[in-house]
């Protein structure tokens, strides 16, 4: 755990100074070999570009980690899917307008297009929903 801490550390600022955010970060083993997957958000929508863009900068960090411990990183970077919970206040403004399923504490279900969002509510379905109410908030795949 200290050690995904220490990349965590020296991975933030190089993403936050592209105008995006460290989601996450997690490392797997697969033979001799590590996985180090870093998942990046942003205000907006992501492109491959951009993800690209931020690839490029982490590679040579990442190198340099590949000395810690006994095996080599392989670095993957993405953006978070459509699948992912959303669980910051960002995550809702990024999405308006989009539809949602929401489980609250309670176990009631709502569903509706994600309307405005403060840093601890949003309306949706035209209900007001405190953020401390959703036990799981996630985006429905719409086909157009």
């Amino acid at each position: 755990m200290v050690q995904k801490e220490k990349i965590a550390a020296a991975l933030a600022p190089i993403i936050e100074a592209s105008g995006n955010f460290l989601e996450d970060l997690s490392i797997t083993t697969a033979g001799k070999h590590r996985i180090l997957t870093v998942v990046i958000d942003s205000e907006k929508h992501l492109t491959l570009d951009e993800v690209t863009v931020v690839t490029k900068s982490l590679s040579e960090i990442v190198e340099n980690l590949s000395e810690i411990g006994d095996l080599p990183f392989t670095l993957e970077v993405t953006s978070p899917g459509v699948e992912r919970p959303l669980t910051l206040p960002r995550h809702w403004k990024k999405n308006l307008g989009r539809l949602i399923n929401i489980v609250l504490n309670d176990g009631t279900l709502i569903n509706g297009r994600i309307g405005e969002s403060t840093q601890s509510e949003v309306t949706v379905a035209q209900k007001k929903i405190n953020f401390a109410d959703i036990k799981k908030a996630t985006i429905e795949i719409e086909f157009k």
